[in-house]
Formats: C-alpha cells, sequence, structure tokens
C-alpha cells in the first residue's frame, strides 16, 4: 500500500491495518518455527525410552536449527542481491 494511500485512513483504520499486518506476521512466523521443529524432530529424535534427548539427539538438532538459520539467512542474503541487481537493470531500460 502507498504512502498516500495509508494516510487517507482513519487513525483507527491505520491502527486495525497494523493490528491485521502483526497478526499475519505472527501467523507466518509460527509457521515457520512449526516446520523447523517438525523437520529437525523427525530428522534427529528416534529414541523414545527416555523423556530426555539423547546426546547424539540434542547435538543433531543444534546442528539442524543452525543449518536452517544459516540456509535462510543466505537465502536472504541472495534475494536482497537479485532484486538490488533487478532494480538497477529496470533502471537502465530504455523509457524509465
Amino acid at each position: 500500500m502507498s504512502a498516500n494511500r495509508s494516510s487517507s485512513l482513519s487513525a483507527q483504520e491505520q491502527r486495525e491495518l497494523q493490528s491485521r499486518l502483526e497478526r499475519k506476521q505472527m501467523k507466518d512466523f509460527m509457521g515457520v518455527y512449526s516446520r523447523l521443529v517438525q523437520r529437525c524432530f523427525d530428522d534427529c529424535v528416534n529414541d523414545f525410552t527416555s523423556k530426555s534427548l539423547l546426546p547424539k539427539e540434542e547435538g543433531c538438532t543444534m546442528r539442524c536449527v543452525d543449518k536452517y538459520f544459516k540456509g535462510t539467512e543466505r537465502l536472504q542474503t541472495r534475494f536482497q542481491e537479485l532484486n538490488a541487481q533487478m532494480v538497477q537493470q529496470g533502471n537502465a531500460l530504455p523509457g524509465r
């Protein structure tokens, strides 16, 4: 939404929009978190004879989470690089 359109909203509408955006972001975050937990659990936990994690399961889980965060960070960096490149190329096109 452009700045002009959001500034034409009343204060109540702006608060409602902000609240909806925050709920959406929280829902998205919880979905990502849930998928991460499920994936690392499925990959790493396989002994259910104890109520606590075995050292190898705990290590696997830590590596899984670390790998996920590093991969996500790399994807975000690459996306930013590609986005900047597209903006730069878009500005170089005739008629722009």
